[in-house]
């Protein structure tokens, strides 16, 4: 039952997007609406983060990922290369971790 789910979902949300590929084909957005576009993926990596960040089983919980997220918003801010970013990230909530926080 649940892999006949899976797979009746998967079919489903192809089609969706299939459908909309064929109805705007050879049409160009508005460019307000193309510029909007644009900005959709950087709010969904946000969102994703954010939401990883400050929750923990469905409840708001500000920890030692939160310290992390945010050293890696200065190193970020900072241009530093995307590496650097990753790894202090890791490196502050791990340390952060290890004081007991």
């Amino acid at each position: 039952m649940t892999w006949t789910l899976v797979i009746v979902l998967a079919v489903v949300a192809y089609a969706f997007k299939a459908t909309g590929m064929v109805l705007a084909a050879g049409r160009r957005l508005p460019p307000v609406l193309d510029r909007a576009a644009a900005l959709v993926p950087a709010a969904l990596i946000a969102a994703l983060v954010v939401n990883d960040t400050v929750t923990s089983a469905g409840a708001l919980t500000i920890d030692a990922r939160a310290v992390g997220v945010g050293a890696a918003m200065v190193a970020a801010w900072r241009r530093a290369h995307l590496i650097v970013v990753i790894v202090l990230g890791a490196a502050v909530t791990a340390a952060v971790r290890a004081i007991g926080m």
